[in-house]
């Protein structure tokens, strides 16, 4: 199976003098693979959001390479940078992130138009996400008129129009109460099975961790286990 990421000697630190250094990372070696529907987990400060993040190229490493697609994300510019990220990467945010002054419509539409789809495309492949994640006939309404579970999915569904490679979606169903944060992960898990999406979570929940088939441990800013289930 085609492997997408591969994260060799990642290290992150923060803090510019030795005496307040943060390691946050250490040495991470990582592989996710097409279709895999995989957690990281472990305690607060452990490093599992530092690591999406230089997964998704919203952070720098220390040290080390994030290879996605054959690309090593650090070696490009700015605006090289931005594009890729922008065709091959989807996050999804703990706090969803959306435009309040657009639609649930316009605000999935977006990513498509910074991708110069046409207008008829556009609105075919909107249409088609909003159906996915159980919101058909609701892409009028903006965000302040959904619900939490709502607007998580309004999200799902921006972060995958663009047919990203892979969805990284830090504490999903943080914010989310039990009947949406179980609505939601079986959306993914639907999304993941049916569709061949790619989803990594940065998570504590364990409904999300009960679904995942990969479980990555990681502790002190490594990963202490790796395990298929």
């Amino acid at each position: 199976m085609e492997h997408i990421f591969d994260l060799k000697g990642i290290s992150k630190t923060f803090g510019e003098s030795k005496e307040v250094l943060v390691h946050a990372l250490k040495h991470v070696d990582l592989k996710i693979k097409k279709g895999e529907f995989a957690a990281l987990i472990g305690p607060s400060g452990s490093g599992k959001t530092t690591l999406l993040n230089l997964m998704s190229g919203l952070d720098n490493p220390t040290s080390g390479s994030v290879i996605l697609k054959g690309k090593d994300l650090f070696s490009m510019s700015g605006n090289e940078l931005s594009d890729f990220r922008r065709d091959h990467i989807g996050f999804v945010f703990q706090s969803y992130n959306l435009i309040p002054v657009l639609t649930a419509f316009e605000n999935i539409e977006y990513i498509l138009i910074l991708q110069g789809v046409s207008d008829n495309e556009r609105k075919e492949r909107v249409t088609k996400a909003l159906e996915q994640v159980g919101l058909k006939g609701l892409g009028n309404k903006f965000p302040a008129h959904l619900s939490g579970g709502q607007q998580q999915r309004v999200a799902v569904a921006r972060a995958m129009v663009g047919n990203p490679d892979i969805i990284l979606a830090d504490e999903p169903t943080a914010n989310l109460d039990s009947v949406n944060g179980h609505a939601l992960i079986d959306m993914m898990l639907h999304l993941n099975e049916t569709q061949g999406v790619t989803f990594v979570f940065s998570t504590h929940d364990q409904r999300i961790i009960d679904e995942a088939k990969r479980i990555i441990t990681i502790e002190d800013g490594k990963i202490v286990e790796d395990k298929t289930i």
